[in-house]
């Protein structure tokens, strides 16, 4: 039995969910998310909430009922405040700028890294050692966020590269006299 999928998706003010040929619609004031529903779960809208049951005892049908409850409530969240993932660059002479609808990396290689900024995706540089990803689709933000990170993946000797800003590195001693 699901523990995630019992539980109603409450659904703040500003955001209208709608159900249409097997689609889930989300609209909020930050935009709209659509999400194609698995023919193994119900989803009824009432009262100001999602409510996400499973249509039988199927292993598929226990599977899909916890999942889709997480991606609905996270589209809710998604279209009402936002998701955002923050990217801490340390070494010397690292640092990133956007410029334009690209955000421009310097990373210790021969040649500065050019990374074209997706559509829905909002990125921002408040310093030029930090990088900050935002939008409403979870999923986006958090792979846009991996793939600036897999530019310079942290090393373990000094921690130089592109981290999230929550990361701890597990560092190494060098080698020894």
């Amino acid at each position: 039995m699901s523990r995630v999928g019992k539980y109603p998706v409450e659904l703040p003010s500003g955001v209208q969910v709608s159900i249409a040929d097997g689609v889930l619609t989300a609209k909020g004031k930050l935009g709209e998310l659509k999400l194609p529903l698995s023919s193994h779960v119900s989803v009824d809208v009432a009262d100001g909430k999602v409510a996400v049951k499973p249509v039988d005892t199927q292993a598929q049908a226990r599977m899909m009922w916890g999942t889709t409850r997480s991606l609905i409530a996270g589209m809710v969240k998604g279209v009402s405040e936002g998701f955002s993932k923050t990217l801490e660059i340390s070494g010397t002479g690292y640092r990133a700028a956007v410029q334009g609808k690209n955000l421009v990396m310097n990373l210790g290689y021969s040649h500065d890294i050019v990374y074209a900024i997706p559509a829905g995706i909002k990125i921002t540089t408040p310093r030029p050692t930090a990088v900050t990803v935002e939008g409403i689709d979870k999923q986006r933000v958090g792979q846009v966020a991996l793939d600036i990170r897999s530019f310079r993946k942290p090393e373990p000797y000094k921690g130089k590269g592109v981290r999230y800003e929550t990361e701890t590195i597990r560092r190494k001693e060098g080698k020894k006299k």
